[in-house]
């Protein structure tokens, strides 16, 4: 898996999510319970991975809907 994007933001999780589920390109959350440690404070970042092959498509979604990506 390769990280897509890392935020503190959760709306932009949820868009991203949105997004890549109407491609059919499957995402997967990391730290997406890492409030309960920091309080809900939002310093930590949440990071959402993709499979390998989907990649170069997701960032290409997320260029089109200027969502910032890592990298």
């Amino acid at each position: 898996m390769k990280e897509l994007l890392r935020t503190n933001d959760p709306t932009v999780i949820a868009f991203a999510q949105a997004l890549l589920d109407g491609e059919g390109i499957d995402c997967f959350v990391l730290d997406a319970n890492i409030s309960v440690l920091e309080g809900s404070i939002g310093i930590l970042p949440r990071r959402m991975m993709v499979a390998d092959t989907d990649l170069a498509p997701a960032q290409g979604v997320m260029r089109d809907n200027d969502v910032a990506i890592s990298g």
